[in-house]
């Protein structure tokens, strides 16, 4: 639903949207990146083990939602909020960006973020709210490729909202456009995305295929109903074996990292479905929290964290192995 509605826009209308009042946010301000090349970046750098990447590809990576408070009337989020950049910070590039933070010098904008109420309200001041995080986004992106790209290889990755906007940000550049030569994934997950988003940017359904998207959508083994209304009939793949296998044991799972920061590999099964995946109850010390969700929408990246990096690193290879 969201990506048929966002991906038809039209695109002048998307690169020229401005909510009267609101400016995009200067993104030549080093303090308005959460990741950037110029800060120290002492998160991500936790989780480096091998830098040998750093110097040859781009990561350009979109959190997902953190505004979430029911209390709060505003639709968009300002940059300037400590307390959300602390969370965003400690949860969404701790836990989710870095995956990716192995593959290549990382770019991830603070942004204007839509309440999740936008979602629910898109034809009463939620369509707007996402429009302008997009074009956060999109002056980030566009910031970034005049200041730093030179030619360099691409990995587009984010969850949830941020994948709404990779969605827009892949159909105004890389689709049907030059810069797919330099694209080699976009990991979005956590967004139903339709078959026809894109012309020329696939699915990619071998571990080793580069220039196209990676979609998954995490659930329990009865989906609920958000499965229903939002992702079945979507296009995805397992994310432990990166094609259709409808099945792929725990045995080969890789690793999730916890909220603990530690990494549990070899913990669940997963299931390919129509439109999602579903997984086995995690085989770890804290097995009883998974009981009380309801799907594993909030895991979608780091149930699978280990999986990403070593996944990314294969198709980098492949990327390079075909110039």
């Amino acid at each position: 639903m969201i990506s048929k509605i966002f991906i038809c826009v039209n695109t002048v209308f998307l690169t020229t949207f401005l909510v009267f009042g609101q400016q995009v946010t200067d993104y030549s301000k080093t303090e308005n990146w959460a990741v950037h090349p110029n800060l120290k970046n002492e998160i991500i750098k936790e989780y480096i083990k091998d830098s040998s990447l750093i110097s040859k590809v781009d990561v350009f990576f979109v959190y997902p939602t953190v505004f979430m408070d029911k209390n709060d009337p505003h639709w968009n989020l300002s940059v300037s909020d400590e307390v959300y950049r602390k969370k965003i910070v400690d949860n969404s590039i701790r836990f989710q960006a870095s995956a990716w933070g192995e593959a290549g010098r990382m770019f991830a904008p603070f942004y204007q973020q839509a309440h999740i109420r936008a979602y629910r309200n898109l034809d009463n001041g939620g369509k707007e709210a996402l429009l302008l995080a997009y074009n956060d986004i999109r002056a980030a992106f566009q910031y970034y490729l005049d200041n730093y790209n030179q030619g360099r290889p691409i990995i587009l990755a984010g969850h949830s909202q941020g994948t709404t906007h990779l969605m827009l940000l892949i159909k105004e550049f890389f689709d049907e456009k030059p810069l797919q030569n330099q694209l080699i994934a976009a990991y979005i997950p956590g967004i139903g995305i339709d078959s026809t988003d894109f012309c020329t940017v696939p699915l990619m359904t071998k571990p080793d295929q580069v220039g196209g998207y990676l979609s998954w959508n995490t659930f329990k083994k009865v989906p609920s109903k958000k499965y229903h209304d939002w992702y079945k009939g979507k296009p995805v793949i397992n994310p432990v074996t990166w094609d259709l296998s409808s099945k792929a044991d725990r045995k080969k799972h890789k690793g999730f990292l916890f909220s603990n920061n530690k990494m549990y590999r070899r913990s669940f099964n997963t299931y390919l479905m129509d439109g999602g995946i579903w997984i086995s109850t995690p085989h770890f010390p804290y097995r009883s929290l998974a009981f009380a969700m309801d799907d594993y929408h909030i895991g979608d990246v780091n149930l699978f964290w280990e999986d990403i990096r070593l996944n990314v690193k294969t198709r980098i290879s492949a990327f390079f192995s075909k110039r």
